[in-house]
């Protein structure tokens, strides 16, 4: 299989609100950095995808307005998911395999501000029995931690609301070193759990911030990214599975697909020594690591993860460039980055990364 690489990240300063510039304004910095991390022009990209969300735009075909500060003209090779941009990086990976591209800009974007995020979100719920209930996104993980709460088989986990409370800590205490995120810093477990509780068993604690962000990758392929890169982030293996639909259908304890794409993915034949983990809510990370089979000795999130920043439709793609970049400064040797789209952990994206042997 041809070898391709994260060659390049960067993401911007995630806000609660940003209210005094646009996606393009918010997103058009960031572009400029990764590409002249790699020395590129943007005309000089092969193929470009984006993520983004017109929900939260409120507008359609709103990634337009992001395609104009690029700049498409004259004409370039161009695609777009209404998805988290870690998809749009696995359609730029498939693009690079198949040899027609040898270098791809993969970036998305989400400004939560505007409007209210646990309304927007029931929008992506099955529109004929779950969506007119109004459910919205923390309700929905508050069911999914409770479940686990109550589950009588965790394994090796121990799930109680210390042990949320306990990865809520550990995030966030990482966090104080990534200058970009949101949220930094944490009382100990004790005076996070004397907090009232947002949704029964979730505290604040246990919930992503809301906030406004972008970020973007360079990917290259065989010896172009050697030549762009001092330590390609080189992506062995990505697969990403799908929950059904229907949330009584599933055991919300469990995560199947997470496991599955993983499986696919590579990520058992070699232990990792990094692991960047999205997951929106204390509980999640509990699912996680026990399907992924992360043990003690492998680091989780020190970027912070999504409970420092969760900025929608990046939040998944800043996992893999956290990760990529914790490879290119020889932080890491093999790392597994996740991504999740859905409530509850339905969809579910997982890529091995490595980097050359010192």
């Amino acid at each position: 299989m041809r070898e391709v690489a994260i060659v390049a990240f960067g993401q911007s300063d995630h806000r609660r609100d940003t209210p005094e510039i646009s996606e393009v304004e918010m997103l058009m910095p960031v572009l400029h950095q990764v590409l002249d991390a790699v020395g590129l022009r943007a005309g000089e990209i092969d193929f470009t995808c984006s993520g983004s969300c017109d929900y939260l735009a409120g507008r359609a075909f709103s990634f337009t307005m992001a395609l104009d500060g690029v700049g498409a003209w004259p004409p370039i090779s161009e695609s777009h998911v209404e998805m988290d941009g870690a998809w749009a990086l696995y359609e730029a990976w498939t693009r690079l395999l198949t040899g027609e591209a040898e270098t791809a800009l993969v970036y998305s974007y989400g400004k939560s501000s505007p409007g209210d995020l646990r309304e927007v979100l029931t929008r992506q719920l099955d529109p004929y029995y779950v969506a007119p209930l109004w459910p919205d996104s923390v309700s929905l993980a508050a069911l999914q931690a409770q479940a686990l709460l109550d589950a009588e088989d965790t394994g090796d986990t121990v799930a109680d609301e210390r042990a949320l409370a306990g990865v809520a800590v550990r995030c966030r205490t990482a966090a104080e070193d990534n200058p970009h995120a949101q949220l930094a810093g944490s009382p100990p477990p004790e005076a996070l759990l004397d907090e009232p509780y947002l949704v029964r068993p979730l505290r604040r604690h246990d919930c992503p911030p809301v906030g406004d962000g972008a970020a973007a990758v360079v990917l290259a392929a065989g010896d172009t990214a050697r030549r762009l890169c001092r330590r390609p982030a080189w992506i062995r293996g990505m697969d990403h599975r799908m929950e059904a639909h229907g949330l009584g259908v599933r055991d919300l304890t469990r995560s199947p697909s997470s496991r599955l794409a993983a499986e696919r993915a590579g990520a058992f034949e070699t232990p990792v020594d990094l692991a960047e983990l999205h997951a929106p809510f204390t509980s999640q990370e509990l699912i996680l690591r026990r399907e992924l089979r992360l043990g003690e000795d492998v680091r989780v999130n020190p970027s912070g993860g999504a409970l420092a920043a969760n900025p929608m439709m990046a939040a998944g793609l800043i996992r893999l460039g956290e990760a990529a970049a914790a490879i290119h400064r020889g932080a890491a040797d093999r790392a597994l980055a996740h991504a999740t789209s859905g409530p509850c952990l339905q969809q579910n994206l997982v890529a091995v990364l490595e980097g050359d042997a010192s």
